[in-house]
């Protein structure tokens, strides 16, 4: 393979949810392959420091603190990401909040609300600016959308997590329906437990620990790492996998096997 396949270099990355776990080590992992990144959080804070460590590194990134569930903010995004660095290559839509933890019939309805905005909506928008700017462009350009592996395999006490999750993957594949003709491919990954400020409290929620939870989520016997997770993003907005579309990748431990 060309090893600069793999390479970002040139090109411009938007990453929603980035101040923290996954997003954070996604964009800073873009940003080491060469791509200008766009640092997008609701928390400037945490957004701050995602951008000192990319720039600490010798790598290029600019924050941009966006409501992702606002399509106001959303459009402001794209149109910050372009003043900035004048295009967009490629964009990972990874922001995302705790999973609910009430079973159906005690369901509090504005909760559920609000995991389906941050959760489904916010991907819904960020895709409808991206695409609009990729076709505005007339460039080729990858999208991909974080689901989970709650995408395809339901959880209890998880409905409104589990509706926005499954809800990911219908927007990605239709996404690639739409518009793989115009050199735009739309992707997934599923990520299974991994090492992050929500699955800690997502676990403490539901009175886990770590290493109790652990063996029931893996074949490793173990949670994954943001790194590892970043990595399947990485590849997915480089020109290595141009001929992956509407695709779910799942980096989970072999969880799903079960």
């Amino acid at each position: 393979m060309n090893p600069n396949l793999v390479s970002l270099e040139g090109k411009v990355a938007i990453v929603t949810g980035a101040g923290v776990g996954m997003g954070a080590a996604t964009a800073q992992l873009l940003a080491a392959r060469g791509a200008k990144v766009i640092v997008s959080d609701i928390n400037p804070a945490t957004a701050a420091e995602t951008v000192a460590a990319i720039r600490d590194a010798g790598g290029t990134a600019h924050a941009v603190v966006t409501n992702v569930a606002d399509e106001r903010e959303v459009e402001a995004l794209l149109a910050e990401t372009v003043a900035t660095y004048g295009r967009l290559d490629c964009a990972v839509n990874n922001a995302a909040i705790t999973p609910d933890t009430l079973p159906i019939h005690e369901a509090d309805m504005a909760v559920f609300d609000k995991v389906l905005n941050v959760d489904l909506r916010s991907v819904m928008l960020c895709m409808k600016y991206e695409i609009r700017q990729l076709l505005a462009q007339g460039s080729h350009g990858s999208i991909v959308n974080i689901g989970s592996v709650s995408s395809v395999r339901p959880q209890p006490n998880n409905a409104a997590y589990v509706a926005a999750k499954h809800g990911v993957i219908g927007l990605t594949k239709t996404g690639s329906l739409e518009y793989a003709g115009r050199g735009i491919r739309v992707n997934a990954v599923l990520p299974g437990a991994i090492d992050t400020p929500m699955f800690r409290a997502a676990l403490d929620a539901n009175g886990f620990t770590v290493e109790q939870y652990a063996p029931a989520l893996s074949l490793f016997n173990r949670i994954g790492k943001p790194e590892e997770v970043a990595e399947a993003s990485a590849w997915l907005c480089s020109d290595a996998s141009s001929y992956v579309t509407g695709h779910s990748l799942a980096v989970e431990g072999g969880y799903l096997t079960r």
